[in-house]
């Protein structure tokens, strides 16, 4: 009797407890899955057979005035063809295709196959080798199936998605899983650039530029690399924003061919623990501003010690977030930063500018009768800090190309030269005329890597 009162009371409990989940009531329930998510999305994601020639390995005694005569076809190799396979999604029906650019950056044939086994020639739009993305023109197809764009900005942590492409060349192949993290700045390129979703569906070499869509079939990101010791998938893969898909599609029906991303000028750092303590907050939150260029957009209204907690409302807490944010905006608009200086919060609004190519450039190539020929010089400015990756603080001469008799004399591409013969040099101009007028003796002052080295020369 006691049994069958505890029985009775167990389904009386289970069947007066609120519902929390809808639970599959028949076989056909059972079976569904994520078929319909896959058939709708599928057609939209293509396979990239992608070729570009790679050129033969340089003579080390190429530009050499004596040896080059006697060692012509030392090292000869002659061009050869290097493939790639990857994939690509489809985002509109005139055939606007976004793939990794490490898939088809520099190529110079690219195949797109559909689906349904259609196969069309592509030509790149837009390219980013630092973002990893690159917009596709698909060339005499008819209308073509495409995915809808979801604001990335909305996706939240432990939401259903699903990864397709081709990974090993297989064929088209559908993994799930579900965003395991956002924000993800720098752990999946091995710098601190990048700014990923992260997800647990299995992403596997050749599902590069494939969709990750969610359980809507709505585009939310475009896979792009792993995080793995063997080279296969061990749960933690990346994808790039669809916010940022976006802007790179609409800059591409602009007609440019780079992405163009508004420059901060500024220099910082994640606010960890220590540094909370030390400025007084809360929690570590935000970014620390340590460095701003005097022709930043942000010159008068950020200071060193300030701390940027947030871009346009969304949270920021390291330099790649920012960068992301203010890519979203976009050149010419206007950014609300959330600012924190002396413990008073304030939001400030500021306008997007591309760096400043001021002082022009001036580029340089030295001529025959300089200490080095051949060597490519330009004039620092933002636009070349921007371009190069160079400390905020740069300036003077950007070695552009050493030429084979610099790279002899021991310069290196983005060597920042500083002085020739003990004269400091300002610009590319001062730098030529400096070499132009050396004698035999070069002594080259030489910024490398935040360390200053001497070069010397005898002719």
């Amino acid at each position: 009797m006691t049994r069958i009162l505890t029985l009775c009371a167990v389904l009386w409990a289970a069947l007066s407890a609120p519902a929390l989940a809808q639970v599959p009531q028949s076989r056909a329930e059972i079976s569904l899955g994520f078929a319909p998510v896959v058939r709708e999305a599928a057609p939209a994601v293509v396979n990239i057979y992608a070729s570009r020639v790679v050129a033969a390995r340089a003579s080390p005694f190429r530009g050499d005035p004596f040896f080059e005569r006697f060692f012509q076809d030392f090292g000869a190799a002659r061009p050869r063809v290097q493939n790639s396979l990857g994939s690509g999604v489809i985002l509109s029906s005139d055939g606007i295709v976004v793939s990794n650019y490490h898939v088809v950056g520099e190529a110079t044939d690219i195949r797109v196959v559909l689906n349904d086994r259609r196969e069309y020639a592509a030509r790149v739009l837009l390219g980013d080798e630092e973002a990893d993305l690159a917009v596709l023109q698909i060339e005499g197809a008819p209308e073509l199936p495409a995915l809808e764009l979801r604001d990335s900005d909305t996706v939240e942590v432990g939401e259903l998605v699903l990864a397709i492409g081709n990974p090993f060349g297989v064929g088209q192949t559908v993994s799930s899983g579900i965003v395991s993290g956002l924000a993800r700045s720098g752990t999946a390129m091995g710098n601190a650039r990048g700014y990923f979703i992260q997800t647990d569906a299995p992403i596997n070499p050749g599902n590069s530029g494939g969709a990750l869509v969610d359980v809507n079939g709505r585009l939310i990101g475009i896979n792009t690399a792993i995080l793995s010791r063997s080279g296969g998938s061990n749960g933690i893969g990346f994808a790039i924003p669809s916010g940022l898909v976006a802007q790179f599609v609409a800059q591409a029906r602009e007609g440019k061919a780079e992405f163009e991303r508004p420059w901060a000028g500024l220099g910082g750092q994640p606010v960890t623990p220590d540094v909370a303590e030390g400025l007084g907050l809360d929690r570590p939150d935000g970014i620390v501003i340590s460095q701003v260029h005097p022709q930043s957009g942000f010159a008068g209204v950020l200071r060193p010690g300030d701390v940027v907690a947030a871009v346009d409302g969304e949270a920021v807490n390291s330099p790649a977030e920012m960068v992301y944010r203010l890519s979203l905006a976009g050149i010419g608009a206007e950014a609300t930063i959330a600012r924190l200086r002396d413990g008073a919060a304030e939001e400030i609004t500021v306008g997007l500018i591309a760096a400043p190519d001021d002082p022009p450039r001036n580029r340089i190539v030295t001529g025959p009768r300089a200490a080095l020929p051949e060597v490519v010089l330009v004039t620092i400015n933002p636009a070349v800090i921007d371009a190069f990756r160079l400390p905020l603080s740069a300036e003077g001469v950007l070695v552009e190309a050493p030429g084979p008799y610099g790279a002899r004399a021991g310069l290196r591409a983005g060597d920042i030269l500083r002085g020739v013969n003990g004269a400091a040099v300002r610009d590319s101009a001062e730098a030529a005329q400096a070499l132009e007028a050396a004698g035999r003796g070069l002594i080259l002052d030489v910024e490398r890597g935040g360390r200053r080295i001497a070069l010397r020369l005898r002719r």
